[in-house]
């Protein structure tokens, strides 16, 4: 028998209505948000959480000076697909790019997530 159930994931971030509505539109989730906290919740009870830090300091990818903590890896169809549209709705594509089945794109506050092809 489980001990605890894995309720959620938690990302800090300067603005969690801000980071949450990024991932809402790439996940077609829903978004509760406030002005230190957010939930992204699907359908299907899985959730992202946000949590506001003060001097929040992004990871610098790939290198280790400020490192990654987490990313989300995330699968699609179509790798370019895909790429278009996270793009279109805020991310921007790493410049180093380790694999040919996936790709490393950081979000608005420099996480880096993967698209990751299926």
């Amino acid at each position: 028998m489980a001990i605890a159930r894995f309720p959620t994931v938690v990302i800090d971030c300067p603005d969690p209505a801000e980071l949450g509505a990024f991932y809402a539109s790439l996940l077609d989730w829903k978004l509760e948000a406030s002005s230190d906290w957010a939930d992204l919740r699907a359908d299907y009870g899985d959730c992202i959480s946000f949590q506001k830090v003060e001097d929040f300091r992004a990871p610098e990818w790939p290198t280790q000076d400020a490192p990654q903590q987490m990313h989300l890896d995330v699968v699609v169809d179509d790798l370019d697909e895909a790429e278009t549209a996270v793009l279109a709705i805020g991310a921007r594509k790493a410049e180093f790019q380790p694999g040919t089945t996936f790709r490393v794109f950081l979000d608005p506050a420099g996480h880096p997530f993967c698209l990751c092809k299926e």
